[in-house]
């Protein structure tokens, strides 16, 4: 283990799941029982039971970037999507998924970043929407925007200072049943939980007083 992430190898792939990241949507645990066992005492990621592409594949499924996958196979491991897409979970975390840079730190491909304001682990959710009872469509309204000339590349995600998430280049913000609402080059989303234009930001943190890095 190393700076908190475990790291686990295998004959084909390195696993390596980073604890303070996961929020747990448990697509780990049912899609492959086998390979993240659940409730077990000791280890409990095997890596030699599934084949290296099902490994990467799982590692796609996880929002929140926790889990990792490192082929040693000589396979094509895990690459930036095409499209940019920020998918905004029903009373719960912004699901981005891009070449992301994160705070002006390399972040990896994926990520659940707060919007309810509450989490210990600002811009990172930590689950705390559940406990705090918040409660946020998933399923924002459409708004007519022109098709992006560029859709990939850099992802810049900047959280303001007692303010909200500033995104810069290519992004399509998704509705969590996969509908475009927005298709932006810069955008500024709530991370105080109190927007009434949720998940864009409407100036409600300087009203509630939201402190945050």
């Amino acid at each position: 283990m190393s700076n908190g992430v475990e790291e686990v190898r295998g004959r084909k792939a390195i696993i390596r799941f980073d604890g303070a990241k996961c929020i747990h949507s448990r697509h780990c645990v049912l899609d492959r029982p086998d390979v993240f066992v659940p409730n077990v005492q000791g280890d409990w990621i095997k890596p030699d039971n599934a084949t290296s592409e099902a490994l990467v594949g799982l590692a796609l499924n996880c929002p929140s970037g926790a889990i990792t996958v490192e082929r040693l196979d000589g396979g094509e491991n895990e690459t930036a999507p095409m499209v940019n897409t920020l998918r905004v979970r029903e009373n719960g975390p912004l699901a981005v998924h891009g070449s992301l840079a994160i705070s002006g730190q390399a972040g990896g491909f994926r990520a659940t970043l707060c919007r309810c304001g509450q989490s210990k682990r600002k811009p990172f959710c930590d689950g705390s929407h559940s406990a705090a009872g918040f409660q946020a469509t998933g399923e924002p309204k459409t708004q007519d925007t022109p098709a992006l000339q560029k859709r990939d590349g850099e992802l810049k995600v900047s959280p303001q200072p007692n303010g909200p998430l500033k995104l810069e280049g290519a992004l399509e913000i998704v509705s969590g049943t996969g509908r475009t609402v927005k298709r932006v080059m810069e955008a500024y989303l709530c991370r105080c939980g109190a927007s009434a234009n949720k998940p864009f930001c409407d100036g409600s943190h300087r009203k509630i007083g939201f402190i945050a890095s």
